[in-house]
């Protein structure tokens, strides 16, 4: 079996870490599990599937808890691969795995997987949601997460990256209420990352390092264009562009609920978000910082 090590982060998984561990016993040596003390039967289901579970509480920021679980994992395998709860290896991406991760040269240290989102059991073909290509996979040591609230990606230190050709799919099975109150959540995270950028209360690490060509290109596009238009406006016209010009409307009609609740109600959240907290700090960035740290409990 090739030498990897998976990190799954988890919290109340019960529906999805079966599934998601099973996918990845026929190609990961170790599968780690960083849970954030879930009051569900997650944890006694990945015991029982051969994993290792970490406990460490959450503490709203996704790149700080994986990275906190790669270093409490002490990994000493070859190769480190990130995959969420809601996640899954496909048997073709599995194969792929196994044929050429043992021949790959030494200077190639990321591997990106092409992910499949479903939503309602309904594949999201269009509205810049396929191909979506994600570093996964890294030399082990060479890679981390970046430090961000959202919208974090894998940096490599060295080595070039390659894509495999097959896929991950993100399907999660959660009713729409619990989708609604985890985009409520990742509403304020979000904006707390705009706001940094913005205001620049804290580093953040530039994903030019970490060769993902896409992720670079789509928020060098965010932070030049869609950050620049008017709170609200750019919203309505990020949906516009995704529904009509990115061919949206040609998914199943149970996917455009998908596409109106992300890609604007979601988006005008955000932005109320934002509006609300510059309102309440009258151009004060040190009551921005206080009210993001304070009353919205996330840390930089």
């Amino acid at each position: 079996m090739t030498q990897i090590t998976a990190i799954i982060l988890t919290f109340n998984e019960e529906k999805h870490i079966a599934r998601c561990i099973k996918s990845l016993q026929a190609v990961c040596s170790r599968i780690c599990i960083i849970d954030s003390f879930s009051t569900d039967r997650t944890i006694e289901i990945a015991s029982s599937l051969g994993a290792e579970v970490y406990a460490h509480a959450w503490e709203n920021n996704y790149a700080k808890q994986l990275n906190w679980g790669i270093l409490a994992a002490q990994i000493q395998t070859e190769w480190t691969l990130r995959i969420d709860a809601d996640e899954y290896l496909t048997e073709e991406l599995q194969q792929e795995i196994k044929l050429k991760l043992a021949a790959l040269s030494s200077h190639i240290s990321g591997i990106e997987f092409t992910r499949k989102v479903l939503f309602k059991g309904k594949w999201i073909r269009f509205g810049g949601f396929y191909p979506i290509h994600l570093l996964r996979l890294w030399r082990t040591g060479l890679g981390a997460c970046e430090q961000r609230l959202m919208d974090e990606h894998i940096v490599l230190s060295q080595g070039e990256t390659i894509r495999f050709a097959e896929h991950v799919v993100d399907e999660n099975l959660n009713s729409m209420h619990w989708w609604v109150s985890k985009h409520n959540n990742y509403a304020r995270r979000e904006a707390a990352d705009v706001l940094n950028q913005k205001y620049q209360f804290t580093f953040t690490t530039d994903l030019s390092a970490a060769g993902n060509s896409q992720a670079h290109v789509k928020r060098t596009a965010k932070n030049s264009l869609y950050n620049r238009m008017p709170l609200g406006l750019r919203a309505l016209a990020y949906f516009i562009f995704r529904f009509i010009f990115q061919l949206g409307f040609l998914d199943h009609p149970k996917v455009w609920v998908f596409h109106f609740m992300q890609g604007l109600w979601y988006r005008l959240l955000v932005d109320m978000n934002i509006y609300e907290a510059e309102k309440a700090a009258q151009g004060n960035s040190e009551r921005l910082k206080e009210i993001i740290q304070q009353e919205w409990k996330i840390e930089f």
